[in-house]
């Protein structure tokens, strides 16, 4: 197998991407720092908007949501809009908002599972802390990022001594009494809360007192690497879905002087459902989508055609085959790493993709020079989703379901192929910067 120099220095970048993002209020402020280093404007959502076409944007909801998008030079009702979709969130360990408590002379914190993580990949980790921060001040208060940028907390394993059948049956871990993570030994005379808060105050440089409420995650301190004989592949956390997010970032960057206006929306809450104000299911991506036919002076009809018109394809990873595991597997269905995106399908209306669709797709593989794979989950196993069918059913666009594969999906870490993400950012570059 070659892997160019690009392709390699991508695959770099992925895993620089995704180590500055260790929350998803991390993830949108990465996305903002290149955005804005591309020339990107950012717009407020309470705003009066006068956009220009040829100008390029973005807007954020709520720190954990951000679209961006170029208008094209013609009328979105003659081209349509080209968008691609992802989310910044992954499975993991959320603080309870009162986490600290006291326990045997320990400091524990309290957590609840977000989404379906791989609980037993958390265990013996160099765990740290990572979100936001709502900080009083003069004017009321502000949110800020708060990244403990060294191991901070553990989930310790029990010893095989006391659970002699782990090898067996599996680690498992109740949620409630068994998830809470040593934070440090309790000082005598200072209440558990107090000890935690004082710490996040003096790393952030204010007063305990003004801590208003957190929102914040686990993550691993472990930074991304390469790996394999020919360090083909790569491992980090939160390649889903950071690595999508990554590749349609980077081709809507690389996009330039495009006719049909191209839109890229990284949601918050896919792991959990996507039903809140910044998720697909909320009004985030339909808003803007009508801000900008308000600004291109779109008629309602024109609006209607600009839909019919338009595009969509959810970004979301894929599920590689596991040679240890086959019978885990569709088996005419199996997709392999660096091999290409894959086109996912589900009868049942749980990705987006139809016959028309995934055509479509195709044609912009065979267009970029890109292989490309189709998968189908096992008939006996439920099948997860993705925003594809949130998005296509809200707004009537065509829409198409696609991943880059990979292993120990929901894993703290995950691994992936270092010519799927090169391979990935060049199909979407043929999507936003068709010729």
């Amino acid at each position: 197998m070659t892997i160019s120099t690009e392709a390699r220095a991508l695959a770099q970048d992925l895993l620089n991407f995704i180590d500055a993002s260790p929350s998803p209020w991390h993830a949108v402020k990465t996305t903002e720092q290149r955005l804005s280093a591309h020339g990107f404007l950012k717009l407020n959502e309470i705003d009066h908007w006068s956009l220009q076409a040829g100008e390029r944007y973005y807007v954020t909801r709520d720190d954990s949501s951000i679209i961006a998008f170029s208008l094209g030079a013609q009328s979105p009702a003659e081209t349509g809009m080209h968008i691609v979709g992802a989310h910044t969130d992954s499975p993991g360990l959320r603080l309870k908002p009162q986490a600290a408590f006291e326990s045997d002379n320990l400091i524990r914190i309290g957590v609840e599972v977000y989404g379906g993580p791989i609980l037993a990949t958390f265990t013996d980790r160099d765990l740290s802390i990572a979100g936001r921060i709502m900080v009083r001040t003069a004017d009321g208060f502000e949110s800020r990022l708060l990244e403990f940028d060294h191991a901070l907390v553990r989930l310790p394993n029990l010893a095989i001594h006391m659970n002699r059948e782990v090898n067996d049956k599996g680690l498992k871990l109740d949620k409630q009494n068994e998830l809470p993570l040593i934070f440090g030994e309790l000082i005598a005379g200072i209440k558990a809360d107090q000890q935690f808060l004082a710490k996040i105050a003096q790393h952030m440089a204010i007063d305990t007192r003004d801590i208003l409420n957190f929102e914040l995650n686990v993550y691993d301190t472990q930074k991304g690497a390469f790996w394999g004989a020919n360090q083909e592949f790569v491992t980090d956390s939160q390649l889903d879905n950071l690595a999508s997010c990554h590749a349609a970032i980077t081709a809507l960057i690389a996009a330039e002087n495009n006719q049909a206006t191209n839109i890229c929306a990284l949601f918050d809450h896919e792991e959990v459902g996507s039903e809140s104000a910044n998720g697909a299911s909320g009004s985030f991506l339909s808003d803007i989508i009508n801000r900008i036919a308000i600004s291109t002076d779109l008629t309602d009809e024109d609006k209607q055609r600009a839909l019919a018109r338009s595009f969509f394809v959810s970004a979301d990873m894929a599920h590689a085959y596991h040679p240890n595991h086959p019978g885990a597997y569709e088996p005419r269905h199996h997709v392999m790493v660096n091999q290409g995106p894959v086109i996912k399908t589900n009868v049942n209306q749980r990705y987006a993709t139809n016959a028309d669709t995934a055509s479509r797709f195709i044609t912009l593989c065979e267009k970029a020079g890109v292989p490309y794979q189709q998968y189908a989950h096992r008939t006996d196993l439920g099948c997860g989703s993705t925003i594809g069918p949130i998005v296509a059913s809200s707004l009537g666009i065509a829409s198409v379901d696609v991943g880059s594969p990979m292993w120990a999906m929901h894993s703290i870490r995950e691994s992936a192929g270092v010519l799927d993400q090169y391979y990935m950012v060049n199909v979407l570059s043929a999507l936003f910067n068709p010729a």
